[in-house]
């Protein structure tokens, strides 16, 4: 399977270079403090959209099959037979609360011991802890990210885990204790059902009206006689909602 570059810094930058250009051009007919403000701000423009076209053009490849990974990125340019990867992880960052954009999801790389990776691994891996290397954001390629969990579980084996996985099945069972005075045990049940249906679906619609709903529920869930124990409720949906906001946009073409 081979996976393609997304061009979208491209068309941003073939719009911004000439509009920058035009902000200058500008400035030099007017007075110094005109004149100052083109050249400042119709320069920054313009090194945006440089940036953004050097971005689109640079050399891109990443070919994965049954001896491994062909990659043209990550500062490699080569073969990654899997007899050197000793594991890859595909990782969703939290979103950052000073950004509305969710981060994009990440192919982490673990080398095997006898790799002759020489590239600094930056990163950790959430399975262990261990030392990786950045190879990918999905985001960056035009295919869905479940296209690439996909191929990546099909060529790779028990080389790769999906971590998206791993924590969405921790809300696959929740054992709530008793308390005199709790929550409504079918409301929290019915709830806590919609959560586990929204984490697996595509829809980004469900996930977020899902999300929005947990956060009421946390504040208007009915108590009843022999109810579900509060705390531990209060805990698991706080949880639930922070791991819809998680997958929100992760399985979303990016714009």
């Amino acid at each position: 399977m081979d996976l393609h570059h997304r061009r979208a810094g491209l068309v941003i930058g073939v719009v911004m270079l000439p509009f920058g250009f035009c902000m200058v051009l500008s400035g030099l007919t007017g007075s110094t403090l005109r004149l100052v403000g083109g050249l400042i701000f119709g320069g920054l423009v313009m090194l945006v959209g440089a940036a953004g076209i050097v971005e689109a053009v640079r050399p891109f490849r990443f070919h994965i099959n049954v001896d491994g990974l062909t990659v043209r990125t990550a500062g490699l340019n080569r073969l990654l037979p899997w007899a050197e990867i000793d594991h890859l992880v595909l990782d969703q960052q939290p979103p950052v609360l000073s950004d509305k954009r969710m981060p994009s999801p990440l192919l982490l790389l673990v080398p095997a011991a006898t790799s002759a990776l020489d590239v600094p691994l930056t990163h950790r891996s959430p399975l262990d802890d261990r030392p990786c290397l950045v190879l990918l954001e999905v985001h960056d390629v035009r295919e869905k990210t479940d296209q690439v969990a996909d191929a990546l579980a099909r060529y790779g084996g028990s080389r790769f885990t999906d971590h998206r996985q791993i924590v969405r099945q921790r809300f696959d069972s929740a054992d709530f204790p008793i308390e005199a005075r709790g929550y409504d045990r079918d409301a929290v049940d019915a709830l806590v059902q919609k959560g586990r249906e929204a984490l697996r679906s595509e829809d980004h619609l469900l996930r977020l009206e899902t999300k929005v709903q947990v956060e009421r529920a946390l504040l208007e869930l009915p108590l009843v006689a022999h109810g579900y124990y509060r705390a531990r409720v209060d805990a698991f949906l706080r949880d639930l909602s922070a791991a819809l906001a998680r997958f929100e946009e992760s399985d979303e073409e990016p714009g």
